[in-house]
């Protein structure tokens, strides 16, 4: 017997496709209405299922509007290698619109680099001397995040819960923030009492590492190996469980 929720979205699917094409907006309103009851349900995974579900739909009956185009590249963005590198290639076209074509190749560079080393260097925040290639035998993650963003900010004390377990047995992090508020920043990691160092030069999205790695949303979590290479981009789910793993390789 079907649940009152799938009959829900049976409903709201139907719905969908009968608002009238011109009436774009109002369909953009069910679709989000749609995958926010389908993570109500199902969590993050259920959420993404959606998401693409009705990009795609999206896509096809609006093939000239944005949206539906950086809907997948935001699933593409959160997704593992090679569920990321199918959705990519649909977005390598022709027919797709040029900036989110030009994305979706900076999507691909960035997976091509894992397995390979990150160059990471700076100055902190605290004044310590930041280089990733003197981390090798170590697990790190790197965390590009920012105080004005709450989704980095409801994450952190998971990350701090991370490191306070396992920084013992080796886990390091590295922070990259795209505060544009030094003083901000400062006062926000002391009363969070987060004990790893801080990248900061002002810029915001412009900054000098997120401009290099091609960082087009945060939190963005990168776990790198012993061995210094980069083995993990969507480090988010199961942060913990996944570093235990690299700590015992």
């Amino acid at each position: 017997m079907k649940t009152l929720t799938s009959v829900l979205a049976a409903i709201l699917a139907t719905s969908l496709v009968s608002i009238a094409a011109d009436d774009y907006e109002a369909r953009i309103k069910e679709v989000s209405k749609s995958v926010q009851a389908a993570g109500q349900k199902g969590g993050e995974s259920a959420y993404f299922a959606e998401l693409e579900k009705q990009a795609r739909a999206l896509m096809k009956d609006f093939p000239d509007k944005d949206e539906p185009y950086q809907m997948l590249l935001m699933i593409a963005g959160n997704a593992e290698g090679e569920k990321a590198r199918a959705i990519l290639k649909d977005l390598s076209g022709d027919k797709v619109p040029a900036e989110a074509r030009e994305r979706a190749k900076g999507l691909v560079k960035k997976l091509d680099m894992v397995g390979k080393p990150v160059e990471i260097k700076f100055k902190a925040l605290d004044g310590r001397e930041v280089d990733l290639a003197a981390m090798k035998g170590k697990v790190v993650l790197i965390d590009f995040w920012a105080t004005w963003c709450p989704p980095c900010v409801a994450e952190m004390p998971n990350v701090k819960a991370s490191y306070e377990k396992l920084h013992p047995k080796g886990f390091e992090i590295v922070g990259i923030s795209f505060d544009e508020d030094k003083g901000k920043l400062e006062e926000f990691v002391k009363t969070k009492e987060m004990a790893w160092p801080q990248f900061f030069d002002g810029k915001g999205w412009e900054n000098v590492f997120g401009q290099q790695y091609g960082i087009q949303s945060i939190p963005a979590m990168w776990l790198v190996d012993k061995k210094g290479n980069l083995v993990d981009l969507s480090a988010r789910g199961g942060l913990a469980e996944k570093v235990e793993k690299l700590l015992a390789e």
